[in-house]
């Protein structure tokens, strides 16, 4: 394909890009497919011979499409969102086109500029403190990882090296894997599965602090865990709080937490994967009150700012913790301008060496909707999750489960969790809809997101009366079959 061709072709991809978005709706939100669908529609191996882009594009709706979850469908309400936009999709397009790996300043400069700029407007609209910014001399900084769960992981090895360090100054006659033994981390246990998986990786203990009835993290509790273990020996080193948990939405109370972190000389990193975008609301901003206290701060733009995936932006207070615990700068990698201020070589803040130009996203994306066009996406998804909550508390059948924050709602029929169990079934075996569920406690419940650009109040109505309907009819055969047994 030569770049006359690609012109065509590319201006042929837009068109079917934009026809695919603008009528989603269309499309069956769930596939009808099973597990390995894919493997007999193509080929065994690779065509020895070049193919046409014709045939290649034939088969998008042939092969593809079949076996896709239609994540940007107004009737998907499962999970979180994940963003899009024409915008950021437009920038996805030159970040390929321009095609650099942008590891160090010197592999590309505007790569690692623009990201550190970009870091700063964000951290700005969210009311981060300043010693999070970057700026021109700032300590602080951030930087866009692939996901919250690189973020937490970043967070945690360097907290894991920094401790070590700390604790050997003051005890050297002990080693580096004695130290090991004896560390601890701790998050919510409503806290992400990723957290566990970054201190199996981090090969460090982990464990779980009892959440409160509205499924929260308080002082008392983590203070009780912690007492516990120094008095067996043990070296808490690591909190993960969670600004809006993927079961509930739920928070945890930073500043009961914060100070106890910060005595204890515990490294806090927030995870407010979700959550975090609507912070750039005023009204919503409360929620990240005791950030000051943290040594990091993650949340994914990627699920409700609009930019699409991946794009999770990470700040921490001392970038010193990040570059200590993973900078190695062999001769390959250095470059005329090692101590510029400018060059702020993020290789050292990440765990892959090479990155993409991902702060494109951002920046288009920022200038195209700006702070305002943003909080109005953000507050429009809230009111959407308010009107579907409103719609369930109506029915008596059914009971909200936690309180509704954001642009999730957790909610059930009441009753025993087989019941909930088959009500999730036939809502997703028709396909017209989809959802998730998770555990609350004992309870089976189901989670109802806000999820699409797209939606509309149109849409909460229509997903509201087939869940009312086939809850009629569920609890109809339950009925019918109790009274025959």
């Amino acid at each position: 394909m030569d770049a006359a061709e690609f012109r065509k072709r590319g201006k042929e991809m837009v068109d079917y890009v934009a026809d695919y978005l603008e009528k989603i709706e269309k499309r069956q939100v769930f596939p009808d497919v099973e597990p390995g669908y894919l493997r007999p529609l193509i080929a065994d191996c690779a065509p020895q011979d070049p193919e046409s882009f014709e045939d290649v594009f034939k088969d998008i709706e042939k092969i593809i499409m079949p076996g896709v979850t239609h994540w940007h469908s107004p009737y998907f309400f499962a999970y979180f969102p994940a963003a899009s936009s024409f915008p950021a999709l437009l920038a996805d397009m030159l970040c390929g086109g321009i095609g650099c790996v942008g590891f160090s300043w010197a592999a590309s400069p505007a790569c690692t500029e623009l990201e550190t700029v970009m870091l700063d407007w964000l951290g700005k609209m969210v009311n981060l403190p300043e010693e999070f910014l970057a700026g021109k001399d700032g300590q602080g900084g951030g930087v866009i990882q692939g996901s919250a769960s690189e973020a937490t992981l970043i967070a945690l090895l360097a907290a894991r090296t920094r401790t070590i360090r700390q604790v050997q100054s003051e005890n050297p006659e002990l080693t580096e894997a004695e130290i090991m033994g004896r560390l601890v981390a701790y998050a919510s246990d409503q806290a992400h599965s990723s957290v566990e998986r970054a201190a199996l990786i981090g090969a460090v203990k982990i464990k779980n602090v009892p959440s409160d009835d509205t499924f929260s993290v308080c002082g008392s509790a983590l203070k009780k865990v912690l007492d516990e273990d120094k008095a067996a020996g043990l070296i808490p080193f690591f909190f993960c709080a969670t600004l809006g948990t993927t079961s509930c939405c739920s928070f945890d109370k930073l500043l009961e937490l914060g100070p106890i972190c910060n005595k204890e000389n515990i490294w806090m990193h927030i995870d407010a994967a979700y959550a975090g975008s609507a912070f750039i609301c005023p009204e919503f901003r409360h929620l990240l009150d005791g950030v000051e206290f943290a040594d990091s701060f993650n949340f994914n733009p990627h699920k409700w700012l609009l930019v699409n995936f991946d794009c999770s932006a990470m700040w921490v207070k001392k970038r010193s913790d990040l570059i200590g615990a993973f900078k190695l700068e062999p001769l390959y990698l250095q470059h005329h301008h090692q101590e510029s201020g400018s060059s702020l070589c993020l290789q050292h803040w990440q765990i892959p060496l090479g990155r993409r130009f991902r702060s494109l996203k951002l920046w288009f994306v920022l200038r195209m909707y700006g702070v305002k066009g943003l909080q109005e996406h953000i507050r429009k998804h809230v009111r959407l999750s308010h009107q579907f909550e409103h719609l369930v508390l109506q029915d008596e059948r059914f009971e909200v489960c936690a309180e509704v924050v954001l642009g999730l709602v957790c909610f059930r029929l009441k009753g025993s969790n087989e019941l909930n169990e088959a009500l999730l079934k036939s809502i997703n075996d028709a396909k017209k809809i989809h959802l998730v569920p998770c555990h609350l406690r004992e309870k089976f419940v189901l989670r109802f997101a806000i999820c699409s650009r797209t939606v509309e109040s149109t849409h909460v109505k229509f997903a509201w009366q087939h869940i009312s309907q086939l809850a009629t009819d569920l609890l109809k055969t339950w009925e019918r079959n109790s009274h025959q047994q």
